[in-house]
């Protein structure tokens, strides 16, 4: 079976949503690629093929029509970051230099009566600017001609072009203007300011992009860009990029930790909140593991790199961002297949415009034909629909990352705005997943028998034994225990001054020949009865004390699971554990429908029942048997502290690892798909009201022409309000957890 790779490229060249697709069906009739998507919003290319791609080969393709894929680099996401800077430098540039002509071209065109030699100096200003910094309408639409291509530089450049051929004729050529019966007006105004608002409009939209990529920028300078490493006896600055596993770095305080690493000498404090969701920084000693992106703060460490840079942690969360902002809803099919056809449409439309106002229109039909024809062209504008969804889903997904909420791609927003039933696996997702110590009773002194207990359970690997070792501070004397043995399933048992200790449960006490009827009675049948794990202590046969551990719940998962019910959605529990721990879990939880004793199948076979009644399901799993089941899900949600199986099988994960994320998971897809049905909405509205009043609808009622101008400032700005209605995500109100 051939394996498939993906690979993620950045384009250059495109200045539109049309060009994305003019791009995407391009590199489609390549036969070496599986499947192509192009994303406007992010100038990302993912392309998939059962081998890397030729490079070459591709460029080759796209060079004709003005796009350029770069090779995929180590630091490709810093290359991204400067070449958009300098994109955004240039772009601020030709806008300033388009303005420099423009306001003169605007005072003596709409502010000064005419006077001799007026055409001549408005035909100078607009050809610097169509020939200067709007040049580029032109290079670009020529370039996607020559492959059969058009995009919204082939409007631009055709209501523009027109605009000044004419005005040259009517400049130079009056006369004979004049023997057809008609006035030598010009629009060099239109042709020129009409780019220069264009420009503003590209400059605008690029600014709030920057903004919109904040989220990732933010993840991306948790990466240093160098690191001391440990070469020829010395310690050596090198990129970060040239680390490897096995190289010996330092770490002074303060500084950022490059990658997964684990400590050598040293000890520190280090701040991990970013990735574990932990308030406190967490102390770490000689032998702990520390994860790129976090903050050491105290101590200087010397540590030796687990990965690469590209293969930390940190490193596949920014790759998961990346991925999923890149990735289409599936509303976006629909959006894609009318952006295809949307310039096409639109020069058939100008044409008619012009010719039904040349054959039907009043006098001066050339000059109201010419008008309302650059009209149309100008003002519709597939950038606002290229852009619609992906800024919405690029937002989005960055919103959640600086909420802890990981997203694998556009489907979990879709998912999260509309779920009807949440299913709960119980350990470790409602539960912390290790078990504490809830009780205890002593019938001989804690005080006298605590060393002989803590040397004992100090040599268990059981998690029983850990939780127990919690109970007080390790005796700075310990007994010497001998002939120590671990009892599968029953305890541990070992010599202490020639007297047999043993913990366990009640088989091994009894097996030990310690009275059953000393167990018959005591605060542990009630602690049994609760579903609560006993262990019990004894010495020669004599019962010493009696302890009970539980799982315990995650902080905020009461609360998650009254404001799911609040929402009116149907929450359920499934565990494989005992029905009277389930049931005592769910009782306290409020979760009315709990099923305990079950097998991964089990918990398939229930989502897909409730699939089935209609349902949109959602699942919280974090262990290897509830992948199958989160990946049966409408949307499957794993914690960070899940196993590796079950983070692959989730398309949304939870960083910070509690409960109440969900809830912010199901606003953050909510708001996201408000904001993206407006923008599709206003798109749509847009060019559905604007084109009908370009071509001259109001005319026969109002007599009202909307002027060239006005269109493509219009134009311009349709697509920069589609980013900034997208960018109300970064502050839109998501639910906290009452204190």
């Amino acid at each position: 079976m051939s394996k498939y790779i993906t690979t993620s490229y950045l384009i250059e060249g495109m200045s539109c949503g049309a060009c994305a697709q003019s791009a995407e069906k391009i590199l489609s009739r390549q036969k070496q690629l599986s499947r192509v998507s192009v994303n406007y919003a992010s100038k990302k290319v993912q392309i998939t093929a059962e081998q890397s791609p030729d490079l070459e080969q591709l460029n080759a393709a796209l060079k004709k029509a003005g796009f350029q894929l770069l090779p995929p680099a180590p630091d490709q996401r810093a290359v991204a970051r400067e070449r958009a800077k300098k994109k955004q430098q240039q772009s601020f540039r030709q806008l300033f230099l388009a303005s420099l002509f423009a306001l003169p071209l605007f005072v003596v065109s709409m502010l000064m009566p005419p006077f001799a030699g007026d055409n001549y100096l408005m035909l100078f200003w607009a050809s610097m600017i169509l020939f200067g910094p709007g040049r580029q309408f032109f290079v670009k639409a020529w370039q996607q001609l020559k492959v059969g291509q058009s995009n919204m530089d082939t409007l631009v450049a055709l209501g523009t072009g027109t605009a000044y051929v004419y005005s040259l004729v009517a400049t130079f050529l009056p006369n004979w203007w004049s023997s057809q019966g008609l006035s030598p007006h010009v629009y060099f105004e239109t042709a020129g300011l009409l780019q220069t608002f264009i420009l503003l409009g590209r400059y605008l939209e690029g600014r709030a992009k920057a903004k919109a990529s904040k989220a990732l920028d933010a993840l991306l300078d948790l990466q240093p860009p160098t690191v001391q490493i440990w070469q020829h006896e010395i310690w050596t600055e090198m990129p970060l990029a040239a680390a490897q596993a096995g190289d010996r770095l330092l770490i002074r305080p303060g500084e950022q930790i490059p990658l997964d690493a684990t400590i050598l000498e040293g000890e520190s404090e280090v701040d991990e909140q970013l990735l574990t969701g932990e308030s406190l920084p967490q102390h770490k000693l000689v032998g702990a593991p520390i994860w790129a992106g976090t903050l050491n703060q105290t101590g200087r460490l010397l540590v030796e790199a687990k990965k690469g840079a590209d293969q930390s942690r940190l490193a596949q969360i920014i790759e998961l961002v990346e991925t999923a902002q890149s990735s289409k809803a599936p509303i976006q099919k629909l959006v894609d297949k009318i952006s295809g056809i949307f310039v096409p449409v639109i020069l058939v439309l100008a044409l008619l415009t012009a010719l039904i106002w040349f054959f039907f229109g009043p006098a001066p039909v050339w000059s109201h034909a010419l008008n309302n024809m650059v009209a149309v062209l100008v003002i519709a504008c597939p950038c606002a629909l290229g852009l619609a969804t992906p800024m919405a889903i690029m937002l989005g997904i960055g919103r959640g990352a600086k909420l802890g909420l990981l997203l694998k791609g556009a489907e979990s927003l879709e998912a999260a705005q509309a779920i009807d039933a949440f299913v709960f696996d119980k350990t470790g997702s409602l539960t912390e997943g290790q078990m504490k110590l809830q009780a205890e009773e002593w019938r001989q002194s804690m005080a006298h028998y605590w060393p002989a207990l803590y040397a004992l359970e100090e040599n268990s690997e059981h998690p029983l034994a850990k939780a127990l070792l919690n109970l007080s501070e390790r005796p700075s004397h310990l007994p010497k225990v001998d002939h120590f043995q671990a009892r599968s399933g029953r305890g541990v048992l070992g010599q202490i001054a020639g007297q047999t200790y043993a913990v366990g449960n009640r088989q091994l006490l009894v097996e030990q020949g310690l009275d059953p009827k000393d167990l018959a009675h005591g605060p542990w049948r009630s602690w049994e009865a609760e579903g609560q794990s006993v262990l019990f202590f004894a010495v020669e046969r004599q019962l010493i004390a009696a302890f009970a551990f539980s799982d315990v719940l995650r902080d905020g998962a009461k609360e998650t699971v009254a404001a799911l019910q609040a929402r009116g959605i149907k929450t359920y529990m499934l565990s494989g554990d005992q029905k009277v721990v389930v049931d005592r879990l769910a009782n306290e939880l409020g979760i009315a429908h709990a099923q305990a004793e079950l097998l991964p199948e089990d918990k398939i076979n229930f989502i897909k029942e409730l699939q089935a009644q209609g349902l949109r399901v959602a699942m919280l799993g974090d262990g290897l048997n509830d992948a199958p089941a989160l990946a049966q899900a409408d949307l499957g949600v794993s914690l960070n502290a899940g196993t590796g199986v079950a983070l692959e099988a989730a398309e949304a994960l939870l960083l910070k690892n509690e409960p109440w994320q969900l809830i912010q998971l199901l606003d953050l897809g909510q708001a996201s798909m408000k904001i993206l049905r407006q923008n599709l909405f206003w798109a749509f509205a847009y060019n559905l009201l604007g084109i009908p009043i370009a071509a001259g609808l109001l005319y026969p009622f109002t007599g009202y022409l909307l002027d060239p101008m006005l269109a493509g400032a219009a134009m311009a700005f349709s697509s920069v309000s589609v980013v900034l209605n997208s960018l109300r995500l970064l502050s839109w109100p998501i639910s906290k957890m009452a204190a």
